[in-house]
């Protein structure tokens, strides 16, 4: 599958994926700025996010193969890769089954062991805007707000509201096969070899994503990783503590 994409600057590819209901453009300001630092930075919508086709297929497996297309395409060698949550566990697929195509690794918040199932108040949220009736943002906004306290969450996922005609709005990602395999979006990232690609996992000191006893696991699947936690940050460390990830990252790939 063909993703959408967006490019900044020109230097060794650095790649990196969105989390669950997320999309490249919430990867601008850090785009620019690793641009900067002489990086070809491709911020990338996942296949049923942003403006990249949807499908009924949404499993890590398929979404590995949509980054290797990119790749390929593209003609990028020594990438490195950067992945947020859903778009980690996808970094991590890829790097254990085509590590020949990277320089390193970053994976942000995400472990590769299996989550339950948690997003259930969001797709609650979210399956009940109803868009021929639901006419305004604010509208909508107001309907997620049932589901969704956090009012960081609801702004986060009002970012994918779209005119799709001059009358009706629209999600931009594909709800109805998210919904559907949501289980598939937990599952443990399963593999028979490691990879020695360099990679570092960055978590939030809030977060619970990734907590000390995952680090067996890290290690077996990722023998030259290093772990860095940041400060006062929770799961968006990049949106929470921009200054600090930055730093962090350009730390690692410089």
């Amino acid at each position: 599958m063909k993703l959408a994409f967006r490019k900044y600057g020109s230097g060794q590819p650095l790649i990196i994926l969105h989390g669950l209901f997320g999309q490249s453009d919430n990867w601008t300001t850090h785009a620019k700025l690793f641009a900067e630092q002489n990086f070809e930075v491709y911020t990338v919508d996942l296949r049923n996010h942003g403006l990249s086709p949807h499908s009924d297929d949404f499993n890590y497996e398929v979404m590995s193969d949509d980054v290797l297309e990119l790749i390929e395409d593209n003609h990028l060698q020594s990438v490195i890769l950067m992945g947020h949550s859903l778009g980690g566990k996808v970094a991590m697929q890829f790097a254990l089954h085509h590590s020949e195509f990277l320089d390193k690794l970053i994976v942000v918040d995400i472990a590769p062991k299996s989550y339950a199932p948690h997003h259930h108040k969001v797709l609650e949220g979210l399956n009940a805007v109803d868009f021929t009736i639901v006419k305004t943002r604010k509208e909508a906004e107001a309907i997620l707000s049932e589901s969704i306290d956090d009012m960081g969450t609801r702004q986060f996922l009002l970012k994918n509201l779209y005119w799709k005609t001059d009358t009706e709005l629209a999600w931009r990602f594909n709800l109805n096969a998210i919904g559907k395999h949501i289980a598939n979006v937990g599952a443990e990232i399963i593999s028979k070899y490691n990879t020695t690609t360099p990679t570092l996992f960055i978590r939030g000191e809030k977060s619970n994503y990734v907590l000390d006893s995952d680090m067996k696991m890290i290690d077996e699947l990722f023998p030259q990783s290093k772990l860095e936690t940041i400060a006062g940050a929770g799961h968006w460390i990049h949106a929470e503590k921009p200054k600090e990830f930055f730093e962090s990252v350009m730390g690692f790939i410089k």
